[in-house]
Parts: structure tokens; C-alpha cells; sequence
């Protein structure tokens, strides 16, 4: 059995607002840059999810509506992974597919 930890270091301007985040893992051997980052937990005792969503200031609109498209879609793929239930997951990348058009991140 192996026990490993992903990091994150956020960087915050004296309003509290993220200007830099980087995160390592150590099977990534390296320390890597984003502008964006949403952690999604279960806490079984409560029955609830707990979420950190944070973004940098120089990350565009166009960024985020890139990540906001692109997180809905393969957290569709996780829900079919773990529940089998297709029909869910195709009305969700449906409605997405036609989301991603009106915001512009799909042709």
C-alpha cells in the first residue's frame, strides 16, 4: 500500500485574492502552475459536499468558461463510472454540448 499527497500553494494580494497557485504531486516529479483549481470533497458525516474553488486574477473570462464547460463534462464521466447510469450522464453532456455552444467554448 502507498500514501502520497498532492500540495497546493496559494499566493493572495492583500485583498485575499489569489494571484498565483501552484500545486506537486510527487509522482509528478515536478511542481506545475495553474490559474484554477476546484477541490470537491465528501464529508460522510455531514452528507455533504465541502468545495474549494479558487482562480487568479489574470485568468479570463474566456478561461473560465473553458474550465467551468470542461469540469461539468468530465464530472458527467465520473458520475457514469461510478453509477453505470447512462441516461443521466447523455442528458447532462446534451445539455452541456448546447451550453458549451452558447458560451462559446464549443463549435
Amino acid at each position: 500500500m502507498k500514501t502520497t499527497e498532492i500540495k497546493f500553494k496559494v499566493s493572495v494580494d492583500e485583498n485575499h485574492l489569489p494571484y498565483n497557485i501552484e500545486w506537486e504531486a510527487p509522482d509528478s516529479g515536478e511542481k506545475s502552475k495553474c490559474k484554477s483549481l476546484m477541490v470537491a470533497l465528501w464529508d460522510e458525516k455531514e452528507n455533504n459536499t465541502l468545495r474549494i474553488d479558487l482562480w487568479t486574477k489574470d485568468m479570463s473570462i474566456d478561461e473560465m468558461k473553458k474550465f467551468y464547460h470542461q469540469n461539468i463534462v468530465t464530472l458527467t464521466d465520473t458520475y457514469l463510472r461510478a453509477t453505470g447510469d447512462d441516461a443521466t450522464a447523455q442528458k447532462v453532456k446534451k445539455i452541456f454540448s448546447e451550453i458549451g455552444k452558447e458560451i462559446g467554448v464549443l463549435k
